[in-house]
């Protein structure tokens, strides 16, 4: 499943005022390109655009963990959560295909390629060239596939769930969340182009606006109309998501635009060679295969005793959050590779997506060990209230656990297809590596669903994924970029055993506290110290060059 433009305005989309605003003063020169085309890819912008967007992330993912206990609180882990979750598929997908991997693999490319066609002031704007080719005809097809998925809402449960009691609840909320297909394309594009132009704070609340809409539904309509409540919650939440960019996105468009009169000027490119339909199928159906995950977990979980399909979900919503918080890093840098491979500089891309896996591999490791650390507290602590019981939360904790091992795999899947995918040409290997991780989720499940239930749905997540991220490592070369494979999966190899130790002694911490918030507070602390302080004796990245940076931080103080 965003930041603030951060140099000197405290307006986050305002332009950027000093040397780089200015125009001479001599009559026979050339204005020079518009401010909002300069690119800012120096290490302060990308910190503050990286901490901006993780903070506002980290709002949406508490609002989502307020959405999951409402859910809980009302209505548990039965029958009724499990018809409402067959219907959250569709935003689920939706959400992969629309907004976070599927449209904004190609959109930011193709804006970044506009953008730096821009620089050489062609007679008309490639990016509102590309946006008259691009959004109408997107927007036809969002309504249409909304339009369908309502009518076909019957046959899609049917197919999602074959094993439910009763499907006809599940239908209905169907029939609601199935509007997303309109919303959350059109909250892709938007977030696409903003996130090119680096304007990141309205991209990253689009979660806060979707999961607020959630809960006020859950609390204000749950009595009446029971689980579709939230179902309602998810398609006002779609407008919303698509209202808190439009105005950012208008003032990036109805900027003035100055082409270079002097003899170089030409036309622009025609704005569909950045959209070809070769590209597109490749980012769809890659994003479709890494979604359709989850729908052989719902699929296999159908079967099972009732609640089985809940316990999935809220364990992977906890277990995911450390995954969501590592990818905003290539978020923020996403275009920034996308700008220099358009400009041909591969090495510093290369330089680029080698820091950010190792970075994102930190992160998402340690928050791996804290949820195998503390699992059954913190599953206790978030949801044991209302109609979720102890026995939710022991199968939920204990899924979760399951669910982490394949935390890192999830993470270098999201950083190397953004990689693969920033060259904005086509590319089948992250189709194929996605293929085959899915086909290994599909045959380890249907193997072990029988024997070990909903553990082993949840391992043959991550085996499939940790089979997609080899293949994708192993498939970055020349036409992409070329990163040092040896050399990355050593720093991610000491990094995951300071992981390994840390959660263990997580572990032994959460098991002797018997207060559930004391027991998450004293297993997270050791887990951060333990996994710091063993990663510097293994010089694990970035340990080293971050204690580089500070102390050349404190020498320039003194």
């Amino acid at each position: 499943m965003t930041t603030v433009p951060p140099e000197v305005a405290p307006d986050p989309d305002a332009p950027p005022t000093g040397a780089t605003a200015t125009t001479t003063a001599t009559t026979a020169t050339v204005a020079p390109p518009a401010p909002e085309t300069a690119e800012k890819t120096g290490g302060s912008f990308l910190a503050k655009a990286a901490l901006v967007t993780a903070a506002l992330s980290v709002a949406g993912s508490l609002l989502g963990l307020v959405r999951d206990q409402a859910l809980a609180h009302f209505f548990g882990a039965g029958t009724d959560t499990d018809a409402f979750l067959v219907a959250w598929t569709l935003p689920e997908l939706a959400a992969t295909l629309l907004i976070e991997d599927g449209l904004a693999f190609f959109l930011v490319p193709a804006f970044s390629l506009a953008l730096a066609r821009r620089a050489d002031g062609p007679l008309v704007d490639p990016v509102r060239e590309f946006v008259r080719a691009s959004l109408p005809r997107m927007t036809l097809w969002f309504v249409g596939t909304a339009v369908l998925l309502i009518a076909a809402a019957p046959h899609l449960v049917a197919v999602l769930a074959p094993g439910l009691p009763d499907p006809r609840l599940a239908v209905d909320c169907t029939r609601l969340t199935a509007t997303c297909a309109l919303t959350f394309g059109l909250t892709g594009y938007c977030s696409a182009a903003l996130r090119a132009h680096q304007r990141f704070v309205a991209p990253a609340t689009v979660y806060v606006a979707y999961n607020a809409a959630i809960i006020v539904a859950l609390f204000a309509l749950a009595a009446p109309l029971g689980v579709r409540a939230a179902a309602a919650g998810v398609a006002v939440g779609g407008v919303l998501m698509v209202a808190v960019q439009a105005p950012s996105l208008w003032r990036q468009l109805r900027r003035p635009y100055r082409p270079d009169p002097g003899p170089a000027a030409t036309s622009a490119s025609p704005a569909d060679k950045t959209l070809q339909t070769a590209i597109i199928w490749t980012v769809l159906l890659f994003a479709l295969c890494r979604q359709s995950q989850v729908l052989i977990e719902r699929f296999l979980a159908s079967s099972l005793p009732a609640g089985a399909i809940s316990h999935l979900n809220y364990a992977q919503k906890v277990a995911q959050m450390p995954m969501v918080l590592s990818l905003m890093i290539c978020t923020v840098t996403f275009p920034v590779v996308a700008r220099a491979l358009a400009k041909g500089e591969t090495e510093r891309a290369r330089d680029r997506v080698e820091r950010d896996i190792v970075l994102a591999g930190c992160v998402v490791l340690l928050g791996a060990a804290a949820v195998v650390a503390a699992a059954p507290p913190l599953i206790e602590l978030l949801f044991q209230r209302g109609a979720f019981t102890a026995r939710d939360t022991a199968a939920t904790a204990s899924v979760m656990r399951v669910y982490a091992f394949g935390l890192l795999g999830h993470t270098l899947v999201g950083a190397l297809a953004r990689a693969h995918f920033s060259v904005a040409r086509t590319t089948w290997i992250p189709l194929y590596a996605m293929a085959v991780g899915v086909v290994a989720t599909a045959g380890i499940g249907f193997l072990t669903v029988g024997t070990w239930g909903v553990h082993g749905i949840a391992a043959a997540n991550a085996t499939g994924i940790c089979v997609t991220a080899l293949l994708l490592l192993r498939g970055m070369g020349p036409r992409t970029v070329p990163i040092r494979t040896r050399a990355l999966a050593g720093q991610l190899g000491r990094l995951t055993v300071a992981a390994g130790v840390a959660a263990v002694l997580g572990a032994v911490c959460a098991q002797r506290v018997a207060q559930p918030a004391l027991a998450v507070l004293a297993s997270f602390t050791v887990v951060t110290v333990s996994f710091v302080l063993i990663g510097l004796l293994l010089r694990a990245q970035p340990w080293p060059s971050a204690l580089r940076t500070v102390s050349r931080k404190l020498r320039h103080v003194r």
